[in-house]
């Protein structure tokens, strides 16, 4: 009995895995970020313009329901050159389509450092992201995310100051 549940079981998900639709697309953003200190900073903290690009793989779960991970490369920090960061990250969304050409979504990110190796920076760093997008064409998108940190980017050994980025990306991107 256990091995004819097992095989119900296994040909259902293997048909509603088969049954659902696989996009990979590429994407550029134009990055607005900042750093929140903790307590404030005593210079002038000002934000960073920045790139992000990366390459993604959308996994339709439901007709409206999917999972988007994506790795990409962010420049993020602030303005002054002491206090930039270049991280690769990757964001794993939940996404829900609201409209045929509008989905919104949200979920978790980890970072991993790649600017300097020896720096005022913390190796990984933990975010919430939130965004929308919208279909142009069938292949074609816009979007808008933000980022906000839930761990301290300071390497916690060498200061007891604590920061948090916050990001700003706009995107363009094409899914194939």
């Amino acid at each position: 009995m256990k091995r004819y549940l097992f095989a119900l079981v296994f040909v259902c998900f293997t048909t509603i895995c088969m049954s659902q639709e696989i996009r990979y697309g590429v994407r550029g953003a134009l990055n607005v970020s900042n750093l929140d200190f903790d307590p404030d900073a005593n210079f002038e903290n000002q934000h960073r313009n920045g790139f992000a690009f990366g390459g993604f793989v959308d996994f339709g779960l439901t007709e409206d329901v999917s999972l988007l991970t994506e790795l990409q490369w962010s420049a993020e920090g602030g303005k002054d050159e002491s206090i930039r960061a270049d991280y690769i990250q990757l964001p794993i969304l939940i996404r829900l389509s609201v409209s045929d050409r509008l989905t919104l979504g949200a979920g978790p990110q980890i970072a991993l450092k790649t600017w300097k190796n020896k720096d005022a920076f913390a190796t990984f760093a933990f975010s919430g992201v939130a965004g929308l997008e919208y279909m142009i064409t069938d292949e074609l998108f816009v979007d808008a995310r933000i980022s906000y940190g839930f761990s301290n980017v300071l390497d916690k050994d060498l200061t007891d100051v604590t920061a948090k980025n916050h990001v700003l990306q706009f995107g363009f991107g094409i899914k194939i």
